[in-house]
């Protein structure tokens, strides 16, 4: 008993000195989150976190650096790190695809042509010849896969068969020979693949190359006659997920109105790049404004009214997510700054009904997870990993009253009771001291034996620096070992009757088991 009094009383000091030694050096200002818990107002999915394997080759160049290394889908090294990187999440949604997609012949041994990995070529549409999936490297990913408990989407070639039409859009019906054959190869090996996404860009204006809508919508009615064949008897069938393309509203409702009679389109997805290009040298700037991390709250809103008036069983995806297009940028996309842009995508999509949310990359460019040498995390790794363990998929309507710098994001807690709640402070000099005010109606637990705590995890850059590729956790240096284990994420206690303060230029995670919204229970 007197052990346990002790350590009890060891974390409300830890917690006292880490809030009050901070908040003393600089301006204190108080703000209320007032979180509406009478009914969430949307639903992430349960893979909510997801992220990204690319299939770009090392000789992958942008503004003069190579960024890729050996992290194609093609030779990654799927060694132990990379497998206790991935295995943290128990499960991670993984998405393998990308520009080159449309450039991947499947060696099933039904096709003449020889497998081959890509090799620059100007002349071709991105820069590389057509490369090759070898059936031995489809089963050493699958291996992986399972081994790390993780699940998984692949994306399709939708350009063989295309002829160029007059108005340079890419036309002709999809030759869609060579992907049944993958599909037909992964469901005989009974590997549980969650859904295939048909094509990579080639929506609306497209990127190097696009595809009319309605030709667009009869190949997804392919795709789903395919998997609905090939899996037939099975008791679950995976998804077809498209078009994976810049979100372009017109575009969308029409592919959305012309599969929907034929339930044809599972998920509708999207990729965002809303910082710009990673040669931008002012990305920390618009990281750090409220105003452009707002821009891109249309994408999501259109994109979940288009799906509900329509009446679709259809949910939104963001397919690909880096930030900063090109391979982002080193020391911005892939070091603390990028943070506060992820969080804040995290939590703005949820808000929208966004199902699923995939970081561009898990390794690979300047804005992977991971380190693209060392597999080592990022700091971007412990903000995901810390939603995907704390933030359910319930999301509570949340207004900030206070400063405009301080974002706030409520969920329903994960796979316990409470509340979860997320602060992001943009301010490089005010700590933000906030009350959590729950709207009438919610169940406040209290009593002797009620647990009058709450969880903390107050993210920093090391040495306030936000160009830093290591965070610190309440204090303490994250840093995985030389095995590749990643560290205990270990919260500090507060007194929850206390208020939460939240740093300049830092992240705060809390639970708070004691609040019990109505939608919660």
């Amino acid at each position: 008993m007197a052990g346990s009094f002790l350590r009890t009383a060891a974390l409300y000091l830890m917690a006292f000195l880490l809030v009050h030694s901070q908040a003393g050096s600089h301006r204190v200002s108080a703000g209320t989150a007032v979180v509406d818990g009478s009914a969430h107002i949307a639903a992430t999915g349960e893979d909510f976190i997801c992220a990204n394997l690319d299939w770009w080759p090392e000789e992958k160049c942008d503004y003069g650096t190579c960024s890729w290394g050996r992290t194609s889908i093609l030779n990654l090294d799927l060694n132990s790190i990379l497998l206790k990187a991935v295995k943290a999440f128990s499960p991670l949604m993984l998405r393998l695809g990308g520009s080159l997609q449309d450039m991947v012949i499947y060696d099933t041994g039904n096709t003449e042509h020889h497998c081959r990995p890509f090799v620059e070529n100007d002349s071709e549409l991105w820069g590389f010849s057509e490369g090759c999936l070898s059936m031995s490297r489809w089963d050493q990913l699958n291996e992986f896969i399972q081994n790390a408990g993780a699940k998984y989407i692949f994306g399709l070639n939708a350009l063989n068969g295309r002829v160029t039409m007059p108005d340079g859009s890419l036309g002709g019906p999809w030759n869609h020979a060579n992907a049944a054959s993958l599909i037909r190869y992964t469901a005989n090996k009974g590997y549980n693949i969650t859904g295939w996404e048909l094509g990579n860009e080639l929506s609306g204006k497209g990127w190097k190359a696009r595809i009319n809508v309605a030709q667009y919508a009869s190949d997804v009615k392919t795709l789903k006659s395919i998997i609905e064949w090939i899996y037939k008897g099975h008791l679950f069938k995976p998804l077809v997920i498209a078009p994976g393309g810049n979100f372009e509203a017109n575009w969308y409702s029409q592919l959305i109105h012309e599969t929907e009679s034929s339930h044809s389109l599972d998920v509708v997805s999207h990729h965002l790049y809303t910082l710009g290009p990673g040669s931008d040298e002012h990305l920390v700037e618009k990281i750090l404004e409220p105003s452009f991390l707002d821009r891109n709250v249309s994408t999501f809103r259109d994109l979940r009214d288009i799906l509900r008036h329509a009446g679709t069983s259809a949910t939104a995806w963001v397919s690909e997510s880096g930030g900063a297009y090109k391979s982002g940028r080193h020391l911005v996309t892939d070091a603390f700054a990028s943070s506060f842009w992820y969080v804040d995508q995290l939590g703005k999509s949820a808000v929208y009904d966004t199902k699923t949310y995939c970081r561009q990359t898990l390794i690979g460019g300047n804005y992977g997870l991971l380190n693209t040498h060392t597999f080592k995390p990022n700091p971007d790794y412990y903000s995901a990993l810390l939603w995907h363990r704390l933030m359910g998929q319930k999301v509570l309507s949340t207004d900030f009253i206070g400063s405009k710098m301080i974002r706030a994001y409520a969920h329903c807690a994960r796979e316990s009771k409470g509340l979860s709640i997320v602060f992001l402070n943009l301010d490089k000099t005010t700590t933000e001291q906030v009350e959590i005010q729950m709207k009438p109606g919610d169940q406040v637990q209290g009593g002797e034996t009620a647990d009058e705590t709450r969880e903390e995890y107050h993210l920093k850059a090391e040495d306030g620096e936000l160009h830093s590729q290591n965070v610190l956790l309440n204090g303490k240096i994250l840093l995985a070992d030389s095995d590749g284990n990643i560290p205990i994420l270990e919260p500090i206690k507060v007194d929850a009757s206390k208020p939460i303060y939240v740093h300049p230029l830092s992240i705060v995670f809390a639970h708070i088991p004691s609040i019990h919204p109505p939608a919660c229970l």
